[in-house]
């Protein structure tokens, strides 16, 4: 990839922000935090309290990309099968057939994922490492780009299931939303007073073939050997006693 393609990446990532921005009250350096989990194949953890636009942050950045959008709601009673899918036995064609769970879309919202049981939790697992799911023993690949946005409230404990380390470590960002400023909120008001419909919607500016171009962009950029060293310096100080930082 040439450098004007990286630009031209570039470019379509602003215009993504852009189309998600015009369609929720987000701070932009937290919208290009979540995007930038999407561009690393990683996925992001939204830890906040209700109402403060997860699910319709989710759902737009899903279509700014041009992108399949699901959202799951994880509650006690959830079972793994209503996250990957199951076998249904065909009357007709006298035969199983395996009718897929929400987990086959390329940008999945696992709501309040801590509300679920850790059986179900792992579910994800494979999913979020992999990019497959195992179904009664057949494995079955998700599409790509495959993208987990889940969500928890800090503040409710009560009848939750904190995320074990291993489903945390699925996650290569955890941020919170927030609630947005004086000014944020009267423009929530404007604009829902401006258009006719309840919910306000993004519009593709993106495809499913851009968005894995997206994705592949990163592979292309020169790293520095003092960048890859202090990288490395980071790293490690996360995981030292020690309280200095890299230098």
């Amino acid at each position: 990839m040439t450098e004007t393609d990286v630009g031209a990446v570039t470019e379509l990532t602003e215009e993504i922000l852009d189309e998600v921005s015009g369609a929720v009250i987000i701070d932009r350096e937290t919208l290009r935090t979540i995007l930038t989990g999407f561009v690393a194949r990683g996925h992001v953890l939204l830890e906040d309290v209700p109402g403060t636009g997860k699910t319709l942050t989710a759902h737009s950045l899903a279509t700014a990309l041009g992108l399949s959008f699901s959202r799951i709601q994880f509650t006690p009673d959830l079972l793994p099968a209503d996250v990957t899918g199951t076998h249904v036995f065909n009357e007709r064609e006298r035969e199983f057939e395996f009718q897929a769970g929400p987990v086959f879309a390329n940008v999945v919202l696992a709501d309040e994922i801590n509300r679920a049981s850790p059986k179900t939790q792992s579910a994800l697992l494979e999913a979020m490492a992999e990019g497959q799911v195992t179904v009664d023993g057949e494995t079955r690949q998700l599409p790509e780009p495959f993208f987990v946005i889940a969500t928890q409230n800090p503040v409710e404990q009560e009848g939750t299931f904190p995320l074990p380390e291993a489903q945390k470590d699925r996650f290569i960002v955890k941020t919170h939303l927030g609630y947005p400023d004086a000014e944020g909120e009267l423009e929530i008001i404007n604009r829902r007073a401006d258009r006719t419909n309840r919910t306000p919607e993004a519009a593709p500016v993106c495809s499913e073939s851009k968005a894995l171009t997206i994705q592949n962009a990163p592979e292309s950029v020169h790293a520095e050997p003092d960048v890859r060293q202090y990288i490395t310096d980071v790293a490690r100080a996360t995981r030292s006693a020690q309280k200095s930082g890299p230098k």
